[in-house]
C-alpha cells in the first residue's frame, strides 16, 4: 500500500468512527475534508499516524498498522489539559 493511499484509508477511518460515535443530539456528520494528519511515518512494512478533525472536541486520533499481521489498529483519546512546565 502506498503512503497516499494509507492516509487516505486513516481519514476514512477517522470519519466513520466520529460520525458512529458522535452525539446523536448535535446533529453533525464529518468528511474526509474535516480530517487532517498531523504526523506520519512509515518503517518497513508498518506505519503510524496521528490525525486529528477540525471538530474542536479535543480528541485525537492514533492509527498503527502492524505489516506482519496485516492490522490496523485506532486509538482515540481526548485532550483534557495544555499546561506549560517553565524549566530555569
Amino acid at each position: 500500500m502506498k503512503n497516499d493511499e494509507m492516509l487516505d484509508l486513516c481519514k476514512k477511518i477517522v470519519v466513520d468512527y466520529f460520525n458512529e460515535n458522535v452525539e446523536k443530539t448535535d446533529g453533525l456528520k464529518i468528511n474526509d475534508e474535516n480530517v487532517f494528519i498531523v504526523w506520519f511515518s512509515k518503517t518497513l512494512q508498518n506505519f503510524k499516524a496521528l490525525v486529528s478533525t477540525t471538530v474542536s472536541d479535543g480528541m485525537y486520533y492514533e492509527l498503527t498498522y502492524n505489516g506482519d499481521k496485516k492490522e490496523l489498529y485506532l486509538d482515540a483519546y481526548k485532550k483534557w489539559e495544555n499546561r506549560a512546565i517553565k524549566f530555569e
